[in-house]
Protein backbone atom coordinates (compact mmCIF):
# COMPACT_ATOMS: atom_id res chain seq x y z
CA UNK A 1 0.00 0.00 0.00
CA UNK A 2 1.10 2.79 -1.03
CA UNK A 3 0.44 6.43 0.72
CA UNK A 4 -1.18 9.00 -0.47
CA UNK A 5 0.22 12.63 -0.53
CA UNK A 6 -2.03 14.91 0.70
CA UNK A 7 -2.29 19.01 -0.96
CA UNK A 8 -0.93 21.74 1.11
CA UNK A 9 -3.93 23.30 3.24
CA UNK A 10 -3.39 27.08 3.41
CA UNK A 11 -5.19 28.73 6.68
CA UNK A 12 -6.63 32.26 6.14
CA UNK A 13 -5.39 34.31 9.14
CA UNK A 14 -7.86 36.89 9.94
CA UNK A 15 -6.19 40.70 9.94
CA UNK A 16 -4.56 42.35 12.64
CA UNK A 17 -7.18 43.11 15.28
CA UNK A 18 -8.77 47.00 14.92
CA UNK A 19 -6.17 49.31 15.51
CA UNK A 20 -2.93 46.57 14.79
CA UNK A 21 -0.21 47.21 12.50
CA UNK A 22 2.44 44.80 11.23
CA UNK A 23 5.05 47.11 9.48
CA UNK A 24 8.46 46.59 8.69
CA UNK A 25 11.38 47.86 10.97
CA UNK A 26 12.58 51.33 10.47
CA UNK A 27 16.01 52.73 11.95
CA UNK A 28 14.25 55.30 13.59
CA UNK A 29 12.61 52.44 15.93
CA UNK A 30 15.75 51.67 17.42
CA UNK A 31 15.07 53.36 20.87
CA UNK A 32 11.69 52.16 21.12
CA UNK A 33 12.37 48.76 20.40
CA UNK A 34 15.53 48.91 22.76
CA UNK A 35 13.30 49.93 25.42
CA UNK A 36 10.58 47.51 24.55
CA UNK A 37 12.54 44.99 25.02
CA UNK A 38 13.70 45.73 28.19
CA UNK A 39 10.58 46.70 29.45
CA UNK A 40 9.17 43.01 28.57
CA UNK A 41 12.34 41.28 30.21
CA UNK A 42 11.79 43.04 33.19
CA UNK A 43 7.98 42.70 34.03
CA UNK A 44 7.00 39.79 31.51
CA UNK A 45 9.91 37.85 31.89
CA UNK A 46 10.67 38.80 35.79
CA UNK A 47 8.20 36.00 36.67
CA UNK A 48 10.45 33.43 35.28
CA UNK A 49 13.86 34.32 35.70
CA UNK A 50 15.56 35.74 39.05
CA UNK A 51 16.88 39.04 39.15
CA UNK A 52 20.20 38.44 38.60
CA UNK A 53 19.31 36.43 35.63
CA UNK A 54 17.03 40.00 33.86
CA UNK A 55 20.22 42.27 34.92
CA UNK A 56 22.51 39.84 32.66
CA UNK A 57 19.86 39.34 29.94
CA UNK A 58 18.97 43.34 30.04
CA UNK A 59 21.40 45.40 31.02
CA UNK A 60 20.76 48.83 32.58
CA UNK A 61 23.20 50.22 29.78
CA UNK A 62 22.65 48.18 26.21
CA UNK A 63 24.78 48.99 23.81
CA UNK A 64 22.90 51.00 21.11
CA UNK A 65 25.06 49.91 18.07
CA UNK A 66 24.89 46.16 18.61
CA UNK A 67 21.35 46.67 18.47
CA UNK A 68 21.28 48.36 15.32
CA UNK A 69 23.52 45.97 13.89
CA UNK A 70 21.51 43.17 14.51
CA UNK A 71 18.69 44.57 13.74
CA UNK A 72 19.53 45.97 10.06
CA UNK A 73 19.89 41.85 9.19
CA UNK A 74 16.83 39.56 8.76
CA UNK A 75 13.57 39.82 8.77
CA UNK A 76 12.40 42.50 11.08
CA UNK A 77 8.85 43.78 11.76
CA UNK A 78 7.13 46.14 14.55
CA UNK A 79 3.74 45.90 15.65
CA UNK A 80 2.29 48.98 16.05
CA UNK A 81 -0.87 49.68 18.51
CA UNK A 82 -2.91 52.83 18.15
CA UNK A 83 0.30 54.53 16.81
CA UNK A 84 2.90 52.83 19.31
CA UNK A 85 5.37 50.02 19.01
CA UNK A 86 3.51 47.23 20.75
CA UNK A 87 5.86 44.28 19.67
CA UNK A 88 8.81 43.67 17.51
CA UNK A 89 10.38 40.18 15.76
CA UNK A 90 13.39 39.73 13.86
CA UNK A 91 14.02 36.10 11.78
CA UNK A 92 17.00 34.92 9.55
CA UNK A 93 15.98 33.32 6.03
CA UNK A 94 17.16 29.85 7.34
CA UNK A 95 13.84 30.48 9.40
CA UNK A 96 15.74 31.16 12.67
CA UNK A 97 13.40 33.15 14.65
CA UNK A 98 15.97 35.65 16.78
CA UNK A 99 14.02 38.10 18.56
CA UNK A 100 9.92 38.27 19.33
CA UNK A 101 9.01 40.94 22.10
CA UNK A 102 5.60 41.91 22.84
CA UNK A 103 4.87 44.84 25.36
CA UNK A 104 3.94 43.93 29.04
CA UNK A 105 0.18 46.08 27.92
CA UNK A 106 0.07 44.11 24.81
CA UNK A 107 0.19 40.56 26.09
CA UNK A 108 -2.68 38.53 24.73
CA UNK A 109 -3.73 41.44 22.27
CA UNK A 110 -2.63 39.47 19.16
CA UNK A 111 0.28 41.30 18.64
CA UNK A 112 2.76 38.29 18.98
CA UNK A 113 0.38 36.24 16.99
CA UNK A 114 0.59 38.61 13.89
CA UNK A 115 4.91 39.34 14.05
CA UNK A 116 4.69 35.42 14.21
CA UNK A 117 2.73 35.30 11.27
CA UNK A 118 4.86 38.22 8.94
CA UNK A 119 8.17 36.31 10.54
CA UNK A 120 6.88 32.85 9.37
CA UNK A 121 5.99 34.41 5.70
CA UNK A 122 9.12 36.34 5.52
CA UNK A 123 11.14 33.05 5.89
CA UNK A 124 8.65 30.63 3.99
CA UNK A 125 9.27 33.29 1.00
CA UNK A 126 13.08 32.31 1.37
CA UNK A 127 12.89 28.87 1.24
CA UNK A 128 12.69 28.29 4.88
CA UNK A 129 11.37 24.73 5.65
CA UNK A 130 11.02 24.98 9.06
CA UNK A 131 11.40 27.90 12.05
CA UNK A 132 13.58 27.50 14.87
CA UNK A 133 13.97 29.76 18.16
CA UNK A 134 15.68 29.69 21.47
CA UNK A 135 12.18 30.45 23.53
CA UNK A 136 12.28 31.79 27.03
CA UNK A 137 10.45 29.52 30.05
CA UNK A 138 7.72 32.66 29.70
CA UNK A 139 7.07 32.55 25.77
CA UNK A 140 7.27 28.30 25.82
CA UNK A 141 3.19 28.07 26.04
CA UNK A 142 2.78 30.65 23.37
CA UNK A 143 5.17 28.73 20.96
CA UNK A 144 3.71 26.12 21.95
CA UNK A 145 0.07 27.18 21.30
CA UNK A 146 1.70 27.94 17.72
CA UNK A 147 2.43 24.50 17.27
CA UNK A 148 6.24 24.53 18.22
CA UNK A 149 7.81 21.31 19.94
CA UNK A 150 10.65 21.52 22.35
CA UNK A 151 13.87 20.19 20.94
CA UNK A 152 15.70 20.25 24.33
CA UNK A 153 15.73 22.44 26.99
CA UNK A 154 19.36 24.54 27.20
CA UNK A 155 21.29 26.32 29.71
CA UNK A 156 23.23 29.57 27.73
CA UNK A 157 25.37 32.18 29.69
CA UNK A 158 24.77 36.35 29.41
CA UNK A 159 27.49 38.28 30.90
CA UNK A 160 28.90 35.23 32.91
CA UNK A 161 24.44 34.28 34.37
CA UNK A 162 23.39 31.15 33.30
CA UNK A 163 19.67 31.32 31.42
CA UNK A 164 17.50 28.53 31.10
CA UNK A 165 15.26 28.27 27.88
CA UNK A 166 14.58 25.82 24.73
CA UNK A 167 15.10 25.15 21.43
CA UNK A 168 12.39 24.63 19.52
CA UNK A 169 10.94 24.03 15.80
CA UNK A 170 8.12 24.40 13.91
CA UNK A 171 7.74 22.33 10.76
CA UNK A 172 5.90 24.50 8.25
CA UNK A 173 3.51 21.48 6.86
CA UNK A 174 0.48 24.80 6.48
CA UNK A 175 1.02 27.82 4.31
CA UNK A 176 -0.13 30.55 5.99
CA UNK A 177 -1.88 33.48 3.88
Amino acid sequence: MTAERLPQRTIRRPAAPPGLRVRPYRSADLAAVVGLFQHTVRTVNALDYSPQQIAAWAPDAPDPDAWAARLAAGGVFVCERAGTIAGFARVEPDGTLDLLYVDAGAQRAGVGRHLFDRTVRWAAARGAGRITAAVSVTARPFFERAGFRVVRRQSVARRGVALENFVMELERPVRRS
